[in-house]
């Protein structure tokens, strides 16, 4: 969607921007700005990226998003890197053909969103329904979650309604087959 995705410059250095709202209508409650990496599916993964909010309040659901085991349109996960937790924010999201739901396992603490870059890895175990996220520590998860409903998708960045830059985007895993 170009009239919310580029490819910008920062410091120096090309990274992809969601800079506006995109106008796709999800089929259930789920975020609007979404950007799959195309032609890619994976069962296993480790994927780790840099992303700066751009938000311009710090308020309790300033977020950014990473998608992963997407199906379709109505189903998929997501984490939801919101600053403050509640059933719909900062949470592990999953879209089964119906509104999102919160699976996370944990208490998240939120996320500690400040102006300038952090990294964010995903790690995700089809076998055993691992999903683990991380914020900045890269030993700790801050969210957990344990589901198998999607074993295989793609991936995705993007946001519920907030802006923000995207760079250095590492992924690491089994490719999988899109069932026929």
């Amino acid at each position: 969607d170009s009239a919310a995705w580029k490819i910008a410059e920062v410091d120096g250095r090309k990274v992809y921007h969601q800079f506006g709202q995109s106008k796709y209508q999800p089929p259930h409650r789920s975020p609007f700005n979404i950007s799959l990496l195309d032609d890619v599916v994976v069962g296993d993964f480790v994927l780790k990226v840099k992303v700066l909010s751009t938000a311009r309040t710090a308020g309790a659901h300033r977020d950014m998003c990473v998608f992963f085991g997407w199906q379709d349109p109505a189903n998929f996960y997501y984490v939801h890197l919101g600053a403050k937790p509640d059933p719909h924010s900062s949470q592990i999201m999953l879209v089964n053909d119906a509104p999102r739901r919160m699976i996370t396992k944990n208490a998240s603490p939120g996320i500690p969103w400040t102006d300038g870059w952090h990294q964010v890895k995903v790690v995700r175990k089809t076998a055993d329904g691992t999903i683990e996220i991380y914020f900045d520590d890269m030993e700790k998860p801050v969210m957990v979650a344990e589901d198998k409903t999607f074993t295989w998708g793609q991936i995705g960045l993007g946001s519920f309604d907030d802006h923000g830059y995207w760079d250095d985007l590492k992924l690491y895993g089994k490719k999988a087959a899109r069932p026929e």
